[in-house]
């Protein structure tokens, strides 16, 4: 694992900056940070001031303008604030101005869920994935970022004779790509081995934006103690249980949270992992009702789905937290009818949207827990008749 002699130290204040163009209205902007202040959160920062500015696109230099940046180095003079973090990725070169500029520590959006993910990352497989990653985000902003080589600790440093100290640097980068992509390929090939001893089970992954409560549903249908909190990408690793239902077996596999603009280094990384949802049979898409964009999640997480090929298998969507949705929804004057008649809305439109397949659930009180695992009883009986029909009489 590179060690950045961590990216966000704990309790260190921070400010976010994000921007507000053609593509990202205000309030966009402003949810956005939200999320990248929970991102900032988990990795231990305390957010002090939000700074945004309207501009067509990015400042190529600095990502924001001269006076907005000014404002930002007016502001941070004389208070305790150690880290800038932008909500959207930054060049090397920007990194290296708006550094000059705030003379404080300066990271993006990617580099901020990076070194969660590193911090997260608890196995060989995991740790590896993340290096892989980091190496991969380091690699194009080598030259603009070129005092952030400190931050590398031993991992770079050695220089050849002939050679260019960056030039050196980059060498010993893609030599440390390439070292990483083999032990990946040995974990994938291993994994691999492993899905396939799975023997004939039919396989249910749980997938979903980060933090919906995908492992507090894990652990109610498995019955076992899966890490769940409330905090971002708590789930790094893959984990996989076999589950009975009614003398059904079938294997459910909790996967890592997506997240709207995932560093694509990520996602290349984390291809062994994201192996449990292509090779799924049945999905299980968990969304938080109770968010205020819950929708946008929802769509964020089923582009992905299609870009891994996975979005035309069958798919139960669990919309969860139905008692925060409630409390956020419903005043006390609010007539029971009217309450009923909103709920009954709710239901009718995503069924319609879901050609059936939506569930509504809280997963901290069980309500409609016992409905939940029915529907999926009934997903897993279905394939197995398709897959093995003449292998199914054990399973009623």
């Amino acid at each position: 694992m590179i060690d950045k002699k961590n990216v966000i130290e704990k309790e260190e204040k921070a400010v976010l900056v994000g921007l507000i163009h053609k593509d990202q209205t205000e309030p966009q902007a402003q949810e956005y940070l939200d999320e990248l202040a929970f991102l900032a959160e988990t990795a231990g920062a305390i957010t002090v001031k939000r700074f945004t500015q309207k501009l067509e696109h990015p400042h190529s230099k600095t990502f924001v303008g001269k006076g907005k940046l000014e404002e930002i180095k007016n502001y941070i003079q004389g208070k305790d604030i150690r880290v800038a973090i932008f909500d959207d990725e930054l060049s090397g070169a920007q990194i290296n101005n708006i550094e000059k500029v705030l003379d404080i520590k300066t990271i993006d959006r990617s580099d901020l869920i990076l070194d969660i993910f590193a911090r997260r990352a608890k196995t060989a497989q995991a740790k590896a994935q993340v290096e892989l990653a980091q190496y991969q985000y380091i690699l194009p902003r080598l030259r603009g970022m070129w005092k952030h080589l400190e931050r590398l600790g031993g991992g770079i440093g050695t220089r050849g004779p002939g050679e260019s100290e960056i030039e050196t640097d980059r060498r010993i980068v893609r030599d440390k790509i390439t070292l990483l992509r083999k032990r990946l390929a040995e974990i994938d090939k291993q994994a691999f081995t492993q899905r396939k001893d799975r023997g004939e089970f039919i396989r249910v992954a749980l997938v979903g934006y980060t933090n919906v409560g995908k492992s507090t549903i894990m652990n109610l249908l498995s019955k076992r103690d899966v890490f769940a909190e409330n905090k971002l990408f708590a789930t790094l690793d893959t984990t996989t249980s076999k589950v009975v239902f009614e003398n059904t077996p079938f294997l459910l596999s909790d996967t890592v949270g997506f997240i709207r603009k995932l560093p694509h280094h990520l996602v290349e990384s984390f291809k062994s992992t994201l192996d449990e949802v292509r090779e799924a049979d049945i999905l299980l898409h968990v969304v938080d009702v109770s968010h205020v964009n819950y929708e946008e999640q929802l769509g964020v997480v089923n582009k992905t789905l299609q870009e891994l090929k996975a979005f035309e298998k069958p798919i139960l969507t669990i919309f969860n937290k139905m008692d925060l949705y409630e409390k956020q929804t419903f005043d006390e004057w609010l007539e029971e009818s009217t309450k009923k008649e909103i709920l009954e809305d709710l239901r009718e439109r995503w069924n319609s949207e879901t050609n059936g397949n939506a569930i509504f659930v809280s997963a901290t009180e069980r309500r409609n827990i016992d409905v939940l695992r029915n529907s999926i009883l009934e997903k897993v009986r279905q394939m197995y008749k398709v897959r093995y029909p003449y292998k199914t009489a054990f399973l009623y």
